[in-house]
């Protein structure tokens, strides 16, 4: 499909090409749909129409709320220079929104990364205000303990593991307020040795030091 259409495209049809683009990705299986839609995105670009290119992002976050989508799509924003500065508030909007669709998804390395890039967006483009803002979402990463169970059901000793806790989440997830509860206990018997949770110093990965939790789970 995307031979057929460059075809077109070196032969300087780009209504050919869009149909062959359309036909191409309305197919109902394809090996590698990423680099189809990547490809009509980019035709769209070159042919100097962001708002086509804008519709194709909008049509395939209908079918995917990948975390790389949202990049692309973010940065797309941001390379389209327009007056006063209306590509930086585009593709602002574009990280609030993929923020707000990945608060469900339970992969947390998506947001992560999401975060960071937004982080490092607002570090070059935006004020104190925005970078206060992002910086207010950035998670803690947390290291727990838990039990490993074999097939049969007999233990095999304890894991380590790690997670990450949003500062958006901690007000809907009673069990987040649990283990803040519980982080202020151990900070009272300290000097115990019979506690179960330690906290350590940890790092976010985004350069600042941070509060990591060792927890441990039955």
């Amino acid at each position: 499909w995307m031979k057929f259409a460059e075809l077109e495209t070196l032969l300087g049809d780009a209504d050919r090409a869009r149909a062959i683009y359309e036909l191409a990705i309305n197919q109902p299986r394809l090996d590698m749909p990423e680099l189809l839609w990547k490809a009509y995105i980019d035709f769209e670009i070159a042919q100097d129409e962001p708002d086509n290119a804008r519709q194709l992002y909008e049509r395939l976050l209908e079918r995917t709320s990948h975390v790389k989508v949202w990049l692309s799509y973010a940065k797309f924003e941001l390379n389209n220079q327009m007056e006063d500065d209306m590509n930086v508030k585009l593709s602002r909007r574009v990280f609030e929104r993929a923020n707000e669709s990945l608060k469900s998804s339970a992969e947390k390395e998506a947001r992560v990364l999401l975060l960071e890039n937004w982080k490092e967006f607002e570090n070059a483009h935006g004020d104190e205000a925005n970078k206060e803002k992002v910086n207010g979402k950035m998670p803690r990463r947390i290291k727990k303990r838990q039990k490993v169970i074999d097939e049969d059901g007999i233990e095999q000793g304890w894991e380590e593991v790690f997670d990450y806790i949003f500062p958006e989440d901690e007000a809907s997830r009673p069990n987040l307020k649990l283990l803040a509860a519980a982080k202020n206990w151990k900070k009272k018997v300290v000097d115990e040795p019979t506690m179960e949770n330690e906290v350590i110093e940890g790092d976010t990965g985004d350069g600042n030091d941070n509060n990591e939790e060792e927890i441990r789970e039955s």
